[in-house]
């Protein structure tokens, strides 16, 4: 039997948000270890921001209790104006696991109404490559490399997309290597003051 999942989060759009960042889908609930986006204990996204505002990769991590700082998250992300969907709302996982590859999107994320929500956001990033194929599939545009990113319109808007690292573990690169990546964008975006990294 075929188990449609539905996207089990509402999408995060803080007041102001100039930057829309979408993976792919959450990993099934059990491998949740809080209840928000980038979820798996294993997946490094907070690491790459603990690095990247704080310079510590364990700023938002609880390592006693293998979660993390989920509060703590949320205020950086409202006081950055940061939003985060995901390209698919509905799923089949074709295998058990968290892996992009096995996910069959059967429903895409309606991107063009989250940026009409979001009339100061100027920046979209993908954060892996089923992601990243959704949206430039569905804005017919071409792929920025990894790391970089390429300009799109959408409604009169001139906009960028920047195309990240996995977060995944199962993606080949050491933490903060791709932390490198997204902290040239939070500086080209001029997300980074001085005070953030100061406060670890």
């Amino acid at each position: 039997m075929t188990v449609v999942e539905q996207h089990p989060l509402q999408p995060f759009l803080p007041t102001g948000a100039r930057l829309l960042m979408l993976g792919s889908f959450p990993p099934a609930r059990k491998r949740w270890s809080m209840d928000f986006f980038y979820p798996n204990y294993t997946n490094d996204m907070w690491r790459i921001f603990g690095l990247c505002f704080f310079g510590d990769k364990l700023h938002f991590v609880d390592e006693e209790r293998k979660t993390y700082r989920r509060e703590s998250i949320i205020e950086l992300l409202n006081c950055k104006g940061i939003a985060l969907y995901d390209t698919a709302c509905a799923v089949v996982r074709t295998k058990n696991t968290a892996s992009d590859k096995d996910l069959e999107i059967v429903q895409q994320t309606d991107v063009e109404a989250l940026l009409r929500q979001m009339p100061l956001c100027e920046t979209v990033v993908t954060t892996g490559q089923k992601a990243t194929d959704v949206f430039t599939g569905h804005f017919s545009m071409g792929q920025p490399k990894v790391g970089t990113w390429l300009p799109f319109q959408f409604e009169g808007r001139s906009l960028r997309l920047y195309r990240m690292p996995s977060s995944s573990r199962a993606y080949p690169m050491r933490v903060e290597k791709k932390a490198e990546s997204y902290l040239q964008m939070f500086q080209d975006l001029s997300l980074l003051a001085e005070t953030d990294r100061s406060d670890s």
